[in-house]
C-alpha cells in the first residue's frame, strides 16, 4: 500500500475582499489551492462595494464545511453594517459606504433583512488576532496609548503605519484597510506594519485592483487580479 503523504500546514492572510466572491474563490482555489491542512485568515471587509457580497460570506461557509480552517478580523465595514442594523446613524453611513452593493447581493431592503446566520458570522469575527509573529487587525492600533489594544476604534479605522513591538511582545502587523500598490505592499513585507491591501475592488488604478494573499512561513505574496464585474 502507498504510504499517503501529509502536506505541511501552510497560513495565508488574506486582504480587503469587499464583495468580490469570484476573485476571492480564484485566488483560493487556483493560485494558492487552498487544502485542508491549510490555515486562512481574513484581514476584514469581506463585504460592501463589490459585486456579491452574500458569496463572499457564502464562501467562507463552503470553506469550512470542506474542513479549510477559516477566519476572519472584523473590518469598519462590518461594523458598519451591524450597528446600522439598530441605530440609523450608522444605517446611513454603511449605506453611503458601499452598503447598498450588499443589500443588492441579497436581494434585501434593509440591513435587518439579511438572514441571522451572516449576521452571526460577521459578528462573530473579533477585532483582533494573536499569532506567534504577528497581530492580524483590520487598520491597526494605537501606540500612543500604554495598552494599544485598548482602543477598538483604531483597529478599525487607524490608517498610522507606527508600530512599537514593546507593545506587542515583538510582534509585527499584518492589516489592511488602506489600499497600497503592489510595489508598496511588497516592500512594507519587511516593515513592522505589512499592508496586504492591493485595493481589489478598485481595478483601473496603476499596480492596483488586485486580491493579495500572503503566505507566513515563507513571507510570499500571490495575487489575483479583479475578476468580479
Amino acid at each position: 500500500m502507498t504510504e499517503q503523504l501529509t502536506l505541511p500546514k501552510r497560513t495565508f492572510v488574506i486582504g480587503d475582499i469587499h464583495g468580490c466572491a469570484a476573485t476571492l474563490r480564484q485566488l483560493v482555489d487556483v493560485v494558492i489551492h487552498v487544502s485542508q491542512n491549510d490555515r486562512l485568515y481574513l484581514l476584514g471587509d469581506l463585504i460592501d462595494r463589490g459585486p456579491d457580497s452574500k458569496g463572499v460570506l457564502d464562501f467562507v461557509f463552503e470553506l469550512r464545511e470542506r474542513g479549510v480552517e477559516v477566519n476572519s478580523v472584523r473590518g469598519n465595514h462590518e461594523e458598519m453594517y451591524l450597528k446600522g442594523c439598530g441605530d440609523a446613524y450608522f444605517m446611513k453611513l454603511w449605506s453611503s459606504n458601499g452598503g447598498q452593493t450588499t443589500l443588492s447581493s441579497f436581494q434585501a431592503d434593509g440591513p435587518g433583512d439579511i438572514p441571522g446566520r451572516y449576521r452571526d458570522l460577521m459578528r462573530s469575527f473579533p477585532l483582533y488576532i494573536l499569532l506567534d509573529d504577528f497581530v492580524l487587525v483590520h487598520a491597526g492600533l494605537n501606540f500612543d496609548l500604554s495598552n494599544p489594544f485598548d482602543d477598538t476604534s483604531a483597529m478599525l479605522w487607524s490608517r498610522s503605519t507606527y508600530v512599537d513591538r514593546q507593545k506587542t511582545d515583538g510582534r509585527r502587523l499584518i492589516c489592511g484597510h488602506t489600499p497600497v500598490s503592489r510595489d508598496q505592499l511588497e516592500a512594507s513585507l519587511n516593515n513592522n506594519k505589512i499592508m496586504l491591501d492591493n485595493g481589489c475592488v478598485f481595478g483601473g488604478r496603476p499596480d492596483m485592483g488586485c486580491l493579495a494573499a500572503l503566505e507566513l512561513e515563507n513571507m510570499m505574496a500571490y495575487y489575483q487580479e479583479n475578476i468580479d464585474s
